[in-house]
């Protein structure tokens, strides 16, 4: 099953490529210039992007024992959206890396406040840093809003990247983002039995010899880098980390070393489709892609709800 979804996954790729503003054939694609700079990063870039927030939101899942739970509940989106905001009112989004940088350090800015709030001594309180997150990402959002009122001029700009974008995806967007993705990955992965003791509860984990809040800080920090740089690289994307983890739990089962990887590869092939028919269906223009994702993700997600309520 694993290796028929690579094989998928792959063949969707080569076809995303050749799909856009300008249809090349199979011949012509390698000697293009906009394959090698323009479709190849953007497709990279949508497939690490779509494993990236499947990967964290299913590892989010375990860790609070809450399948609805998705890698936005910290605050990470909505701290990167803040950031990005200010960076194109100040106009550095002329500068490489200007919004995604400013989208970065307000990320982890954001989460340092909430892990602040929620430690007592070294430990950290679940329902204390979900209500924060909700919490702060409610006034970011008021503050953005606020932003985009008093500057009309630049709204268009703010709204585009705060909805999510891969038209600006480059080769050093890619190489920045995939260490961090790769790493990120194999640490969530490593951990894959960690994640199915903690989903039986905390103190049942620890007799079995987890280490708890060290696992779960290790987790969160991997995971929060994951979605901060993510974020910060292509704007805010929705709702991926949410269906995807789940609808896989609904047929494959809740155990994590089946879950993940079948999670990255499908959450990339789900962000990979949607990029490509955001691109394709009003070309040469296109939709922000995490319009998408929420307008494909919310109805599939309500249909597998509807068939499986007997389970819960």
């Amino acid at each position: 099953m694993l290796t028929a979804l690579v094989l998928t996954l792959l063949a969707a790729m080569a076809g995303s490529c050749m799909l856009g503003a300008v249809d090349f054939s199979l011949q012509d694609i390698l000697h293009s210039p906009i394959f090698w700079q323009l479709r190849l990063p953007r497709v990279l870039m949508s497939v690490l992007v779509g494993a990236v927030l499947s990967a964290c939101g299913a590892a989010y899942q375990s860790i609070f024992r809450n399948p609805l739970t998705d890698p936005y509940v910290l605050g990470v989106s909505s701290g990167a959206s803040l950031g990005a905001t200010v960076a194109i009112l100040m106009g550095l989004d002329a500068v490489l890396w200007g919004v995604g940088g400013m989208a970065l350090l307000s990320a982890q800015l954001t989460v340092a406040v909430i892990y602040r709030i929620a430690s007592i001594g070294n430990r950290m309180h679940t329902t204390t840093l979900l209500l924060t997150g909700v919490s702060l990402t409610l006034l970011i959002s008021a503050l953005i809003s606020f932003l985009m009122v008093l500057n009309h001029e630049k709204m268009d700009a703010i709204i585009f990247w705060t909805m999510g974008s891969f038209a600006h995806a480059s080769w050093p967007d890619i190489v920045i983002l995939a260490p961090v993705a790769l790493a990120g990955i194999a640490v969530v992965m490593w951990h894959s039995r960690d994640l199915n003791l903690l989903l039986v509860g905390s103190e049942e984990a620890q007799s079995m010899g987890v280490e708890v809040e060290r696992v779960k800080r290790t987790l969160l920090i991997a995971t929060t880098l994951m979605v901060a740089f993510a974020v910060s690289a292509c704007g805010v994307i929705g709702f991926v980390g949410l269906i995807v983890p789940h609808a896989v739990r609904l047929v494959a089962g809740a155990d994590n070393r089946r879950l993940l990887p079948y999670s990255i590869l499908i959450g990339a092939l789900f962000v990979l489709l949607c990029d490509t028919l955001a691109r394709y269906l009003l070309r040469p223009s296109e939709l922000p892609v995490g319009s998408l994702t929420s307008i494909v993700g919310a109805p599939l997600f309500i249909y597998l709800l509807y068939k499986n309520k007997k389970s819960y």
